[in-house]
């Protein structure tokens, strides 16, 4: 017997066994608590999951409700009180900014990891990346080439493109219920805003060629997300150096002359700054969005902003769009109303479908433990101790 044995005793010697143990079961579960943040930081599968625990369908859309009225009123005081009417510069800056804050949130290691690059091809990178330069860019010269209302129009034709593009390219399929819906919110959402149809051939021509690369855009950024262990951060990292580049080769195409001429003085570019941040933030809102629900989801979502706006701007500032507008956002309101009910109950329906699935295969593991169990009692009973 040892000297500390003999001075503990057979009770002391138990307590320090007893506190060891207790000191290996916390080193455990501080071990098992670190690889579980390493995990949920660092490998595109917990990023992911921490995205879709913390970032459902209802907060990703009221962020980006909230977000796209900000830049609304942002890029409102650059264009407007400013004067910066270069809108593919400012989509330039905004996305060159938006880099910037992820490579900050990188060398921070806030980023969340992006799947291995087997997982998803260059090529399809590349193709959401210029896809999404392609769908800003003609956005802005339809918007300077056209009517409001002709705009519009062009903008409401992206829902049924995207169910076609969808219904082509991963088979989706689209019930009864729902395609009247769109319908309805469509015919709504085009009385509130289409009051004016000034029509201009390239105008015309420049709508028609951004209606598909605006619906592509949802679609890859919904899909990408979706089948894929992408999450907003990681794709718009891995693509904002395409799509920022090619806004370089858009830019003396389709803005204005006299962007380096600008009055580059304090308080313009703190707008500036202020919308790109705002851009930033409706870019990534717009992902998580997209990634929590569908392209068709967004866009409704989108017409929902205009009518909302509408009539905020009708009951809270005495604006008059006219009786006949306000009718067509009510009932633009009420379409969409309906559709995220049937958007729920989907969404149950599959939910309890992926239960009943579950709970067979939970029954026959159930009933292998018992039978060890029970053949365990029945050695205990033959051989006792």
């Amino acid at each position: 017997m040892g000297v500390w044995e003999s001075i503990l005793g057979k009770d002391g010697r138990r307590f320090v066994k007893r506190k060891d143990s207790d000191a290996g079961e916390h080193g455990r579960a501080l071990e098992e608590l670190r690889s579980s943040m390493y995990s949920d930081f660092h490998t595109s599968e917990g990023a992911k999951r921490q995205q879709q625990r913390l970032c459902g369908p209802f907060v990703a859309m009221t962020f980006n409700f909230i977000v796209a009225v900000g830049i609304i009123m942002a890029n409102k005081v650059v264009m407007g009180k400013v004067g910066f009417n270069f809108p593919v510069a400012l989509s330039l800056i905004h996305y060159v900014t938006s880099w910037f804050l992820m490579a900050i949130f990188k060398a921070l290691s806030l980023l969340p990891a992006a799947p291995p690059s087997k997982a998803t091809p260059f090529s399809s990178l590349f193709v959401l990346g210029v896809v999404m330069a392609l769908a800003t860019g003609l956005a802005n010269v339809s918007l300077q080439h056209n009517s409001v209302g002709f705009y519009q129009m062009a903008k409401i034709a992206v829902t049924p493109t995207i169910v076609l593009a969808e219904f082509m390219l991963f088979s989706k399929k689209v019930s009864l219920q729902k395609v009247i819906t769109l319908g309805i919110v469509s015919v709504g959402v085009a009385v509130a805003t289409v009051t004016d149809l000034e029509f201009n051939f390239f105008g015309a021509c420049v709508a028609l060629a951004w209606i598909v690369p605006s619906a592509v855009n949802k679609i890859l950024w919904s899909n990408m997300q979706q089948t894929g262990n992408w999450t907003a951060l990681a794709l718009m990292w891995k693509t904002s150096p395409i799509t920022i580049f090619f806004f370089m080769v858009l830019m003396p195409l389709l803005d204005p002359p006299g962007v380096l001429s600008f009055g580059w003085n304090w308080n313009n570019v703190a707008a500036i700054v202020i919308s790109a941040l705002f851009g930033f933030l409706l870019q990534w809102s717009g992902a998580l969005a997209l990634g929590a629900t569908s392209a068709t989801s967004h866009v409704v979502l989108g017409q929902f902003k205009t009518c909302v706006i509408m009539l905020g701007g009708y009951i809270f500032f005495k604006s008059d769009p006219g009786m006949v507008s306000l009718f067509g956002a009510v009932v633009a309101l009420c379409g969409m109303s309906f559709y995220t009910y049937l958007n729920l109950r989907d969404s149950k329906e599959s939910s309890a479908g992926a239960i009943k699935q579950l709970l067979p295969k939970q029954n026959s593991f159930s009933l292998k433990p018992k039978t060890i169990i029970d053949e365990e009692d029945n050695t205990d009973a033959i051989n006792p101790v």
